[in-house]
């Protein structure tokens, strides 16, 4: 009975033995769903990678990262942090921190991780691909027995090891090129910005208005603010007009700026029926291209994708009406929301020349905002300073502008402006109308 006792308990250790050396191994992937504290997450966070995990972190990339995990084992490469903390570009680092770029922290952190299991025997001798969280490509390498990661050498090869995955420490960040170039465009962009407004009103992010209405000022009373401040940026704020054809430095690249807006409209979301028309149904923006060329200013108002929706055939049947209803939303000056909604508060009621001359676009202040157009047919300002850059302006408005005697009499305007929704991309109402009237001959309807 004794010896039988002895040879079961002999048993028991020997298979609890063998579990724990079975979990143990690094090759051993985990269950699904579960995080244990033998994690590469948890070792992550722990290592002395101390700067990447504190980017995890702010990237809100752990749920991700667990997810990632619990399918399939993955390999991090991880920046030192001397790479992160001296020898990154200060305005790089800023501009990764900054809340609004928080996809672009995302794609540069994923980049450095592979959905797979990479040890350094296991290195492949030729370069190899490898697709990593982000969907980008990684290059893997050896070059005189030096493993490398696109350009970047492995400095500290298999430097954590767990049964989910491992972790390679590396020389210096890895930056896929989708964020460099969001870099390179946002610092191009704040580069030739008009000067920053100091004391602009504060828009509620949820309305998308302004959180103080404008004090009251009895009339006749002085403006609060010098006269000055109500006028748009001159040449002694806003860049210089480009010179003419003599000129020592030649002309703008208007074109090129044209489509830059028209790019930003696309990602800002909620204005694909205005980049439609601009590109598609009508050469305004080869137009405006050559205004910016030669030295012009502009303001575009733009109608989001629900105020363009409510236009109706019959305003859109008449030759040339979108380049009429178009031309009536773009100001030959260079205005942002803080110089209109300075003009608007002093004088009540400011009038902008148009291109379609010689009707001028009515601006008043309401509401503590900005109203442009008359009765129903009026539009708030809505999504301010979509795009400046000291030469185009665009200012989101939350409907379709018609000079005083072509107002819709059957239009009805909401008492404030609807919370912006992000439209999905499609081809815009009047493109379909166009299509309809003109058929295929000329415009691409497929």
């Amino acid at each position: 009975m004794d010896s039988s006792y002895g040879v079961t308990k002999l048993l028991l250790l020997l298979l609890l033995l063998a579990v724990s050396i079975a979990t143990a191994l690094p090759d051993n992937k985990p269950v699904p769903g579960q995080i244990n504290s033998n994690s590469v997450l948890v070792a992550l966070l722990d290592s002395h990678y101390t700067e990447l995990a504190e980017l995890v972190e702010k990237a809100l990339l752990l749920q991700t990262l667990e997810e990632a995990v619990g399918k399939h084992n993955i390999t991090i490469f991880a920046p030192r942090n001397d790479a992160l903390e001296r020898n990154l570009d200060p305005l790089f680092k800023s501009f990764l921190l900054e809340p609004r770029n928080l996809k672009s922290l995302q794609s540069l952190l994923m980049f450095h991780i592979l959905p797979k299991r990479i040890s350094s025997p296991q290195w492949p001798s030729l370069s190899h691909h490898h697709r990593t969280l982000s969907n980008d490509h990684l290059h893997l390498t050896v070059d005189v027995n030096t493993l490398k990661v696109d350009s970047a050498e492995i400095i500290r090869p298999d430097d954590v090891i767990r049964p989910d995955g491992i972790i390679h420490g590396i020389e210096r960040l890895l930056i896929p090129r989708s964020v460099q170039e969001d870099f390179n465009r946002r610092r191009s962009l704040r580069s030739i910005s008009a000067v920053i407004p100091e004391g602009a009103p504060e828009v509620d992010p949820r309305t998308h208005r302004l959180k103080k209405p404008a004090p009251a000022v009895p009339a006749g009373a002085p403006p609060v603010l010098p006269i000055y401040d109500a006028m748009s940026p001159g040449p002694s704020l806003a860049p210089a007009p480009a010179p003419g054809p003599g000129g020592p430095r030649g002309h703008f690249n208007g074109e090129a700026q044209v489509k830059d807006f028209i790019h930003t409209l696309l990602h800002y979301g909620g204005y694909n029926e205005m980049a439609d028309i601009l590109v598609n149904l009508t050469s305004l923006a080869t137009e405006m291209g050559r205004l910016v060329s030669e030295g012009y200013v502009l303001t575009v108002l733009a109608p989001n994708d629900e105020a363009m929706a409510k236009l109706t055939t019959d305003q859109l049947s008449e030759p040339g009406a979108p380049e009429q209803i178009m031309y009536y939303h773009i100001i030959p000056e260079y205005q942002t929301e803080e110089s209109m909604y300075n003009a608007v508060r002093r004088f009540g009621k400011v009038k902008y020349d148009s291109l379609r001359f010689p009707h001028k676009v009515l601006a008043q202040e309401a509401d503590g905002s900005v109203k442009f157009g008359h009765g129903d047919g009026s539009a708030y300002l809505f999504d301010p300073d979509i795009y400046t850059d000291g030469r185009i302006s665009v200012q989101g408005i939350d409907g379709v502008l018609f000079p005083a005697e072509e107002t819709p009499a059957t239009e009805i305007k909401p008492a404030a402006p609807v919370v912006k929704k992000v439209a999905k991309s499609r081809r815009g109402k009047l493109m379909e109308v166009a299509c309809r009237m003109m058929g295929s001959r000329f415009i691409p309807c497929q």
